[in-house]
């Protein structure tokens, strides 16, 4: 019982630090003119993204360390996991498209500005989201046509295809094998795509006559290679793989790291790696509280 309650304090502190600063970097990115550039608009598309994605989740949990049952209906249960998977999908494209931005700031700075346009950075933003949402449909048609035995307690923190798959009465061989495909598929060619990408940037980087110029295109490069490697490391190790039977204690520690702490890091990465950002905090705050604030003569 204690460790319940002090579990659930300290998933509702983390997500509440989540939403804060999340919501913080889409907000000073919207309202600061100085942040209307691609990269920040794909920092704030990926802000927004990440307030979704542990709301599908984390809200369930914390319900369920507070209650003694825990139940979830099974069309709850495959809305869950069809918009964690969608939200999951988009932000393998966001990082993606996030990466191909970087490339063409760092690689081909002269052609940057006419490339990477405003319009271009609504369509492709409005792309991810777009084959997020239309990725896990075959995987959800299909799971919802399974007959489940009597047994329907799910061994994880929250409804998903391979806990669901495990309550299944009848072989799921079809199942794991398109939910194989579709992982494999998204997961593996946006993340070929942002090691290419990043390939090429680390060369072009390495060219650089200055160290300033140097540890400059590097710095806005690591914080998006850290969030990267977080969140693809884990996800690749749950999805891309083709057995039925999984270890649940590794799952569930997979599971928070993806779905809790990957959207936890990324406001602390983005804006402590950040000056720019963390400049357009202090004028964006500083600005209301000295507006708010009587002057006196």
């Amino acid at each position: 019982e204690h460790i319940r309650s002090c579990l659930f304090v300290l998933l509702l502190l983390v997500y509440l630090f989540t939403i804060g600063g999340n919501m913080l970097i889409f907000l000073v990115i919207r309202l600061d003119a100085a942040l209307h550039k691609p990269m920040y608009h794909f920092v704030s598309v990926l802000s927004f993204l990440e307030l979704w994605y542990t709301a599908t989740t984390i809200p369930k949990m914390l319900a369920n360390l507070l209650s003694e049952k825990k139940t979830i209906s099974f069309a709850g249960c495959l809305l869950q996991t069809y918009f964690f998977h969608s939200l999951g999908a988009s932000e393998c494209y966001l990082l993606t498209a996030m990466a191909y931005d970087r490339y063409l700031a760092i690689c081909r700075p002269l052609h940057y500005p006419s490339i990477m346009t405003t319009a271009l950075c609504v369509k492709m933003a409005a792309g991810c989201w777009t084959c997020g949402f239309l990725c896990p449909i075959s995987e959800v048609i299909l799971v919802s046509q399974l007959p489940f035995c009597n047994y329907n307690e799910i061994p994880h923190i929250f409804c998903d295809f391979p806990p669901l798959l495990s309550l299944a009465c009848k072989d799921t061989s079809t199942n794991v094998l398109v939910d194989f495909a579709v992982n494999a598929f998204i997961i593996l060619i946006t993340f070929l795509f942002i090691m290419a990408s990043y390939g090429r940037i680390i060369g072009a980087v390495l060219k650089i006559k200055t160290a300033a110029g140097r540890r400059k295109a590097f710095s806005t490069c690591a914080s998006h290679l850290i969030v990267v490697l977080i969140f693809f490391g884990s996800i690749i190790f749950m999805y891309v793989r083709l057995k039925k039977s999984y270890s649940l204690t590794l799952d569930r520690t997979l599971a928070v790291v993806y779905s809790v702490l990957t959207p936890l890091a990324n406001p602390i990465i983005y804006s402590l790696r950040n000056k720019e950002l963390i400049q357009a905090i202090k004028r964006t705050f500083f600005k209301k509280v000295e507006k708010a604030s009587p002057t006196h003569h």
